[in-house]
C-alpha cells in the first residue's frame, strides 16, 4: 500500500532545487536520509524535508553550520556555529495571502497530470515543465478542476497551450515529468516590511517555550521563490526592519532563489 504522504512530491521538488546551481547537493541528501531514518511520522518526514531544502541558501551563507538535530521542535532545528549551540527557527512569509489556495488547488492539478503522462510514457515526456495560466481560470467544482488537469494534460503532449493553458516551456530533467509555474516577475511587486514585523511578533511570543539549553536562537524568514503566494521583487519600507525588538539573537530573511538574505537583527 503506497504512503498517502510518500516522498514522491519531494522528490520532485528536489528536482526543481537542482536546476539551481548553488543547491548543496551533498548536505542535502545526507541531512534527508537523516530525516527517513528518525521515528517521525511520514507527515512530519515531509515537512522536515520541505524545510530544509528551503534552508539551502542559508547554508551557502553559514557554510561553517552543522545540523545536529532535524526533528526537534521548538526550535526547528538545532546547529552548531563557531563552538555554539544554535537553535533555528524557520518560518515562511506568505506574501500573497490570497494566492495560497489557488497554489495549492494548481499544485493538486500539476500532480494529476503528472501521473497521467508517466503512466502514458514517462521517457517520451519527462522534463519540468513550466506553465503559465489565464487569469480566469477556475477550479471551483470538480468539472473545471478535471477539465483543467486535461488542458495541463494536452498542452504538454501537443507543446503548446491548450485551453486554460497560456504558456508552455520545457526544461531537461533525466527521470521524471515534473509540472511547475512559470516564474513570472512583476517588476512591481513589493513585499511589505509589515509582513515581516507581524511574523517576528508571533515568534516573539513563543520564544519562552523554546529549548533552552541552546546558546543562542536565531529565527530564519523564508521567502520561498518558488512560491507564487512567497515571491516578490523588493521590500516596501525596508527601513522599519531596522526598529525590531526581539529576544532571538540573530534574525534573517532569506529569498531561496538568488540566496539574498537580509539580516534584520
Amino acid at each position: 500500500m503506497k504512503k498517502v504522504f510518500s516522498d514522491e512530491d519531494l522528490i520532485k521538488n528536489l528536482s526543481l532545487y537542482y536546476l539551481n546551481r548553488h543547491l548543496k547537493k551533498k548536505p542535502m541528501e545526507k541531512y534527508h536520509r537523516t530525516i527517513d531514518e528518525s521515528p517521525l511520522h511520514d507527515r512530519e518526514k515531509y515537512k522536515k524535508k520541505a524545510e530544509i531544502l528551503l534552508l539551502n541558501s542559508f547554508m551557502h551563507h553559514f557554510p561553517e553550520v552543522k545540523f545536529e538535530d532535524l526533528t526537534c521542535e521548538s526550535p526547528d532545528f538545532i546547529a552548531k556555529f563557531n563552538d555554539k549551540k544554535i537553535g533555528i527557527e524557520l518560518t515562511e512569509v506568505i506574501n500573497h495571502l490570497e494566492m495560497k489556495k489557488v497554489e495549492s488547488n494548481l499544485n493538486k492539478m500539476f500532480r494529476q497530470a503528472e501521473i497521467l503522462l508517466e503512466q502514458e510514457d514517462t521517457t517520451k515526456y519527462r522534463g519540468v515543465y513550466f506553465l503559465g495560466f489565464h487569469p480566469n481560470i477556475k477550479f471551483e467544482r470538480l468539472e473545471e478542476q478535471e477539465e483543467n488537469i486535461l488542458n495541463i494534460y494536452k498542452s504538454i503532449k501537443k507543446g503548446k497551450p491548450f485551453g486554460c493553458v497560456k504558456s508552455v516551456r520545457k526544461s531537461f530533467h533525466r527521470r521524471n515529468v515534473f509540472i511547475t509555474h512559470e516564474y513570472n516577475m512583476n517588476l512591481f511587486d513589493e513585499l511589505c516590511s509589515e509582513k515581516i514585523l507581524e511574523l517576528i511578533e508571533k515568534k516573539n511570543e513563543k520564544f519562552p517555550y523554546y529549548d533552552t539549553s541552546v546558546d543562542e536562537c536565531w529565527l530564519v524568514i523564508v521567502s520561498d521563490m518558488n512560491s507564487i503566494a512567497s515571491r516578490y521583487t523588493f521590500i516596501q519600507d525596508k527601513e522599519h526592519l531596522n526598529e525590531v525588538k526581539s529576544p532571538f539573537h540573530k534574525i534573517f530573511h532569506l529569498e531561496n532563489l538568488c540566496g539574498n538574505i537580509t539580516s534584520i537583527k
